[in-house]
């Protein structure tokens, strides 16, 4: 078996051996995901290996970019790029203090900026480690997710930053 071949697992069902190491196999799975496996212990049907078929494992390339986003769609490894309002761009935010003999601190507004858009990004991921916790019920993950939600609340003050109105954050709905 090699970088490519085609297996399946008993657990996971079907998938592509991307990386073998002296100790590990990585493998995607359609339905899975990316697993390792010690090398020593793994145990896998080989369904198609690339020495024996096509140099694709029999595989076409829209296979592979359909599980590579899924993959990483799910596992938010991949962001779009978030633009920042043009008017803001180059602009400082100036933060002074009451006491009129200490300095006002200058923050470029991109990095201000960056740092909305990672704290964002962070909670999705949050979001979704509350929502695939094998322990947490249902009502646990529910009481978790309003949190989640307030947070978002308290972002959308800084919506003014954003250029399109879909990255806006937006919390709990008033009725």
């Amino acid at each position: 078996m090699k970088q490519g071949t085609r297996i399946l697992h008993a657990s996971y069902g079907e998938g592509i051996v991307s990386k073998i190491s002296l100790s590990l196999v990585e493998v995607y799975f359609s339905q899975g995901g990316r697993r390792e496996f010690s090398r020593t212990n793994f145990t896998a049907e080989v369904i198609d290996d690339e020495e024996a078929g096509s140099n694709t494992a029999g595989i076409s390339p829209e296979d592979v970019r359909f599980m590579l986003e899924e993959v990483l769609d799910k596992y938010n490894a991949v962001s779009r790029h978030i633009q920042m309002g043009t008017k803001w761009t180059g602009g400082v935010m100036t933060l002074q203090p009451s006491n009129p003999d200490l300095k006002p601190k200058e923050i470029p507004i991109e990095s201000f900026f960056h740092k909305i858009v990672m704290m964002r990004d962070r909670l999705r991921v949050l979001e979704q480690n509350i929502n695939a916790h094998p322990q947490l019920n249902d009502e646990e993950k529910v009481n978790l997710q309003q949190y989640i939600t307030r947070i978002y609340g308290s972002f959308t003050t800084f919506n003014l930053l954003f250029e399109d109105k879909e990255d806006y954050f937006s919390g709990e709905k008033t009725k």
